[in-house]
């Protein structure tokens, strides 16, 4: 029988009202009597399918579930619900291609990715489980769900409990794989404060700056000390940069007065609609952060680099932080009139920021922990980023400085290789999140 547009939506409402009063078998049935409706036969096959999967009868469901993709290739209930039923019949490549395909369409789609974890450790493909599992809990805890069994449904506690299980218990397999070449390479008392560093960031540990105002949002290194400006006698390769300083400004100078000068904005774009969290400005100024890259997230500019030969090779001779698509960030960072960088805390104590100013107006201050600090053009400055920082250009041109991170000068070098090892082992692991 034909149904007119509004039947079917009375249908399918009456069907939902139904299934939420638990009445099961009358849901079935009305949603029965939708499967062909042009409209709502996407909802009527998953709900029929699940019914059927709920009966023991997985042969129908994925029938069913394989009509509705046919129907809409992207509907992301779809995609979940036919996973979960590859899964359940351990057909799992079958189950990692839909789930992934449903990753890839939304991957915010948390409960998705669960199951994705599930199915390749299913699979015994066990490092990329964790990935996807610890991907999919941190983004369900960041939205207040998976906290507790309150805030777990019913239906995934268990699977949820076994995947945080699973992902502790992975993390430290991996990271003791990633620590165990360097205890024995340097020994365990070289080691001693990259493992309580590691032991934090697995949550075996609660470690804490001494100082509150130094927080970092991502690896804190322990028993470093706290300063938020660093003496310049840490920094001797800075007498170069110094003694350059001229040379150097009229070099980027000169390519930046170019039109055509490869300006990023540095926090990239942002939404539609939406300005940075970290700028601001008075009411009739649009705050601007822009960088001319010569290193970012670790990656050569090469192009930027040819414009200012002279500059690239002094700072190619920087001890700067290297590790693979992470570290160094080098630029010249262009801080636009009347803007106003943020406070804000930085990644890890394990790296310092350096600038060198190479053209500042007045009323331009960097503060850091409460202090302020007025550049001195041709004089470099160095601090910790983990301590609260801010900076403002209050003229109407704009800052010029050179920005760069080096290591932290209190690590040795033996700790210096752990965290670039650490750190890409955690990258892999994270690489989902």
């Amino acid at each position: 029988m034909d149904l007119t547009a509004n039947d079917s939506n009375v249908l399918r409402d009456e069907a939902r009202k139904m299934a939420v009063a638990g009445q099961g078998d009358q849901a079935e049935i009305a949603y029965r009597a939708l499967l062909d409706d042009p409209v709502h036969a996407g909802e009527a096959l998953n709900y029929v399918a699940m019914f059927a999967v709920a009966r023991g009868r997985p042969a129908d469901a994925l029938e069913l579930l394989t009509r509705a993709r046919a129907l809409h290739p992207g509907d992301l209930p779809t995609l979940k619900n036919l996973g979960v039923l590859h899964l359940q019949r351990g057909a799992f490549d079958e189950a990692i291609d839909v789930l992934s395909r449903a990753r890839d369409l939304d991957p915010d789609f948390f409960v998705a990715q669960l199951y994705l974890g599930a199915a390749y450790r299913a699979a015994g493909q066990h490092d990329v489980a964790v990935a996807h599992g610890l991907a999919a809990i941190g983004k369900a805890q960041s939205l207040g769900h998976w906290i507790s069994d309150a805030t777990t449904p019913a239906g995934l506690r268990d699977l949820v409990k076994q995947s945080m299980l699973f992902v502790r218990q992975g993390r430290e397999r991996l990271l003791g794989q990633t620590l165990a070449p360097l205890f024995e390479r340097f020994g365990r008392e070289s080691m001693s404060r990259v493992a309580r560093c590691v032991a934090n960031w697995l949550g075996q540990l609660s470690l804490a700056p001494p100082d509150s105002r130094q927080k970092p949002t991502f690896l804190y290194f322990p028993d470093l000390p706290s300063t938020p400006y660093l003496s310049r006698d840490l920094f001797p390769w800075q007498d170069a940069l110094e003694a350059n300083a001229t040379m150097i400004a009229d070099e980027v100078m000169s390519v930046l007065q170019d039109n055509n000068a490869s300006l990023e904005p540095f926090l990239g774009e942002p939404p539609p609609g939406m300005t940075s969290s970290y700028l601001g400005g008075g009411l009739d100024i649009k705050p601007k952060w822009d960088a001319f890259f010569f290193y970012r997230h670790g990656n050569r500019f090469d192009a930027n680099c040819t414009q200012c030969p002279r500059t690239a090779a002094l700072l190619d001779a920087v001890p700067l932080a290297r590790i693979p698509d992470h570290a160094p960030e080098c630029l010249v960072s262009v801080l636009g009139p009347g803007s106003h960088i943020l406070p804000h805390h930085g990644v890890t104590n394990t790296r310092i920021v350096t600038h060198l100013p190479l053209f500042v107006p007045s009323d331009c201050a960097l503060r850091v922990a409460g202090e302020d600090h007025h550049w001195q053009e041709g004089r470099c400055v160095s601090f910790d980023d983990t301590f609260v920082h801010e900076a403002w250009n209050r003229s109407d041109r704009n800052r010029l400085v050179i920005l760069m991170d080096t290591w932290n000068p209190h690590m040795t070098a033996a700790e210096i290789e752990a965290v670039h090892d650490i750190v890409l082992a955690i990258a892999d692991i994270s690489r989902f999140s």
